[in-house]
């Protein structure tokens, strides 16, 4: 049976193949769990061909509008690196979150080229450096630097993800095929672009956080250079072990040192200004966000915190507002914390009082506003401890399984509180805003540059007086000492769910090694994501990653 529904798919991709931006992007024509967005199935909807040759670009707005696939849904990119770490798993209940088991092959790390997220995500991508390339190689200006800066954002993810990154001029006719950079000739491109494009981008200053700034530059290139030594890797032992060369460390804490120059940035003295739903006003740390209504009436701001992943994600449904009863967090990430650690969970001003929640982590007895009238929750009524649809109080617990659940099992992460005044309207309008970059990581970053070697940059600076003077602020006890493993810890109690914790553990040299709900080591080479079949037929220049 899967061998006729691949071999009828492959047919119907092959009637397709001429389509010119099917041949350019690698776009699936198999159907999927995930509708693609119209503008990836046609692109030219957005970039329209000019008399059939190179396309017309886009404006910078449409550009911007790419980052919201990053973090809008419940799944791809923010999914691909969440899942497959310690932090993270999309639990089976009953039949609910089977999805073909998805999840489950994130955590597993039995993921191959037909998995429908590797497959969207990947032409998401290629969709966003598709247009990224038309406004990087065509505009001028500040128009032209933040195209450059984007163009690398993408890149620096796809290389990440897949190793390999298409690419072709802008001037060439749709139809064209798009050469491929490897990942060690993709990191160098990334970091020859981000440096050609500073230059021209201005500095932040808070108003303009979503956009492309030299701060946000520079964050991407320290991430760039922590992270080089891994993609310099040989594509036959992706998973290492890496050589960081020093001189790469030393421009880690170069460009670290350049954010940190900034007096408009600093570390939050209360961690989730940085997320809930004022962030946009409050939080002194964040330098490069998408997402929320309180960035200004820049037509480039959008929505795109992805509402499903801060709270929808994790709900119950008899919460408020009511979920999807979906992802939990392994209880050997929540037992890193401190008990006294904010991070872990923190009683909310102005949020707890009203939808009987905590910041972070959900466990125990759940509660919430109800009201008896009307049999339901609703913001501004008396709150109460809740029950599940059988009518046994609804306790969230600490084990969670796999395959085997109810639907009360697992602590649940609420990373980005919502505004209560939106949640008995569904909590859709909350502004919450996602930060790609964050200055606390930046400060990590440095840490983590001198541990691994830097011997310039550093300023009289120690990895633990920078470790422990995040901890000061987040309630956690100082540490005696930090170590690369250390770090890494350190590293997930302060970033879990924005997005990093495939990419350090991978760094760090432990993404394959036995998790809670994975008792076996994983195979090296799924350090890096396998290339979608039917995007290998499309593009000759392609060649399917190792071990696949």
């Amino acid at each position: 049976m899967l061998k006729l529904l691949i071999d009828n798919n492959m047919k119907k991709f092959m009637k397709n193949y001429l389509l010119p931006l099917a041949i350019v992007l690698g776009i699936s024509t198999m159907p999927s769990c995930t509708k693609l967005d119209p503008k990836l199935q046609d692109p030219n909807s957005i970039a329209p061909n000019t008399a059939g040759g190179a396309p017309t670009p886009p404006s910078i707005s449409a550009v911007y509008e790419q980052l919201n696939k990053l973090t809008g849904g419940q799944g791809n990119w923010i999914a691909m690196q969440e899942h497959t770490t310690d932090e993270l798993l999309g639990p089976t209940r009953g039949t609910d979150w089977d999805d073909f088991g998805e999840w489950r092959r994130f955590h597993l790390h039995t993921y191959g080229p037909d998995h429908a997220q590797v497959r969207n995500t990947w032409n998401d991508l290629n969709g966003a450096l598709f247009q990224t390339t038309l406004i990087a190689e065509t505009a001028t200006g500040l128009t032209k630097a933040e195209g450059q800066f984007l163009r690398s954002f993408f890149r620096f993810i796809t290389c990440d993800l897949y190793g390999q990154v298409q690419t072709r001029p802008a001037t060439a006719a749709a139809a064209a095929i798009p050469d491929v950079l490897t990942r060690a000739a993709a990191i160098d491109a990334i970091i020859a672009e981000l440096e050609s494009a500073v230059p021209a981008l201005p500095n932040y200053n808070r108003t303009n956080r979503s956009l492309a700034t030299k701060e946000a530059a520079w964050a991407l290139l320290a991430k760039c250079y922590l992270n080089k030594a891994v993609y310099k890797q040989s594509p036959t032992s992706p998973a290492g072990p890496f050589t960081f060369s020093p001189a790469d460390m030393n421009k880690v804490t170069e460009y670290c040192n350049n954010i940190a120059d900034n007096a408009l940035l600093s570390i939050d003295t209360y961690y989730w200004d940085n997320f809930k739903w004022d962030n946009g006003s409050v939080s002194t740390e964040n330098i490069f966000v998408r997402g929320g209504n309180g960035i200004g009436s820049d037509p480039r701001a959008g929505n795109g915190t992805g509402l499903r992943w801060a709270t929808f994600m994790s709900h119950h449904y008899n919460q408020a507002p009511g979920g999807w009863n979906g992802f939990a967090t392994l209880s050997d990430f929540y037992d890193s914390f401190e008990p006294n650690d904010v991070r872990r969970n923190d009683t909310l001003a102005n949020y707890t009082n009203q939808t009987g929640e905590v910041a972070g982590f959900v466990i125990g007895q759940v509660r919430a506003p109800y009201d008896v009238a009307t049999d339901k929750v609703a913001i501004g009524q008396p709150i109460v401890n809740l029950k599940d649809r059988s009518g046994n109080p609804l306790i969230f617990t600490r084990n969670v399984s796999m395959f085997f659940n109810g639907e009360a099992t697992g602590i649940r992460p609420t990373k980005f509180p919502l505004d209560p005044a939106t949640m008995n309207a569904g909590g859709e309008a909350s502004p919450n805003e996602f930060p790609h970059f964050r200055f606390s990581e930046i400060r990590l970053m440095k840490a983590e540059a001198i541990l691994r070697g830097a011997t310039s940059g550093v300023n009289g600076e120690t990895p633990l007086a920078i470790v422990n003077s995040i901890r000061s602020l987040r309630r956690a006890t100082a540490l005696s000492s930090v170590t690369l493993p250390v770090l890494l810890a350190e590293r997930g109690r302060e970033l879990y769910l924005e997005g990093y914790r495939r990419t350090d553990m991978i760094r760090f040299g432990v993404f394959n090694a036995p998790v809670q709900e994975r008792r076996s080591t994983s195979e090296a080479y799924k350090t890096v994501f396998p290339i979608p079949t039917e995007s290998l037929a499309s593009n000759p220049n392609l060649k399917q990653n190792f071990g696949y």
